[in-house]
């Protein structure tokens, strides 16, 4: 072969090598584009979700709500199908009904108070369906009306102090809380008042960053009254809109824990007269009768306010909410039905007596 032309075929060659690996590149390029929705250098650190609210096309709360309950409903159809399933209701149905109540976390008293009510019904209401819609309509009578969310806020810095015992996951929850207020366009200021736990600072580190809210925390071991007193002068100096304040767990029957639970609400009050103005008992609803102890203690100690509902998604014992509201008067604020943030909705009293006794 002539040199000049083994030459030009060595150049050709070399040179379709080259366009098939360019176009192998770029195939692998656009496949992986196409699997993640962005380019490479496009892709973004995953945040946490916004509250539903503020996104377009997501599940309604109703939807959420009866998703979460799911487990609860179900155990209630089946025994309220049992019970008033076979035409006009006997005494022998409503003993059956007083069972599932209680199983169900209601509460002895809530349960009483209910079926007091529909031993009352004239004879051609018991039946099915109306006892049915009676039993829906005391149960929404018990429960405690919950003060709607508004765009402006009473005073600010509204302070809102968190507090349960161990494991019921307050700081993911005042994390969540943050994100909503943010979402609404306030300002907020994390304080880190878990100082016996490094993951709770560390966590409500990473919150305070993923929601863009400030954070005011000290090491491991400090003195929990000292770092909500920084946090509050912080919060007034800054003139923040929301001050949410994380508490360590601690169990409502360890007296010298709750009495450092006051001692703290003392200085947040003593920084900003009249503050806290919010006390929300974190509580997990998969611990049913505890739940209703717990808050039981914790209001008779800081003043609770309000109590927020972890892990309702989870649980069979859906009922708890009313033995709570009926039996300590407390609203329930929030509830959470999922992992997300929007999955950490206000409490709909209409919303949860429709996705706990409707039929599927």
């Amino acid at each position: 072969m002539p040199h000049d032309l083994g030459s030009t075929l060595v150049l050709w060659a070399g040179a379709w090598g080259v366009a098939i690996l360019v176009a192998l590149v770029g195939s692998l390029l656009r496949a992986r584009q196409g699997a993640t929705g962005a380019a490479p250098e496009e892709i973004e650190e995953t945040r946490p979700a916004r509250p539903a609210a503020s996104q377009p096309g997501v599940v309604s709360y109703r939807d959420r709500l009866r998703g979460g309950l799911a487990k609860s409903r179900a155990v209630f159809a089946e025994r309220l199908t049992a019970a008033f399933g076979r035409g006009s209701a006997r005494d022998a149905d409503l003993e059956a009904l007083e069972e599932v109540l209680i199983e169900g976390d209601v509460g002895v008293r809530a349960t009483q108070d209910l079926l007091a009510g529909l031993r009352g019904l004239p004879a051609e209401q018991r039946n099915a369906a109306g006892m049915t819609r009676a039993l829906r309509s005391r149960m929404r009578a018990l429960l405690a009306d919950v003060p709607p969310e508004t765009a402006s806020l009473p005073k600010t810095p509204w302070v809102v102090l968190v507090v349960g015992v161990n494991g019921v996951g307050k700081t993911t929850t005042i994390g969540k809380l943050a994100a909503r207020h943010r979402a609404a366009g306030r300002s907020v200021l994390l304080v880190a008042g878990d100082t016996f736990r490094a993951a709770a600072i560390e966590q409500l580190g990473v919150w305070a960053e993923r929601a863009d809210c400030q954070i005011v925390k000290q090491g491991p071991g400090s003195d929990p009254s000292s770092v909500v007193f920084d946090g509050m002068s912080a919060a007034v100096a800054r003139g923040v809109d929301v001050v949410l304040i994380d508490t360590a767990g601690r169990l409502h029957t360890k007296v010298n824990l709750m009495e450092e639970l006051k001692k703290v609400r003392r200085v947040v009050d003593r920084v900003l007269p009249g503050a806290p103005h919010e006390v929300l008992l974190v509580v997990d609803a998969t611990t049913g009768q505890n739940a209703v102890s717990q808050a039981r203690t914790f209001a008779g100690a800081v003043d609770v306010t309000g109590v927020i509902l972890t892990k309702l998604d989870g649980s069979a014992r859906g009922g708890v909410v009313v033995a709570i509201s009926h039996e300590l008067g407390l609203p329930v604020r929030y509830v959470g039905v999922g992992e997300s943030v929007a999955d950490l909705q206000p409490f709909d009293p209409d919303a949860y007596v429709d996705a706990l006794l409707a039929a599927e």
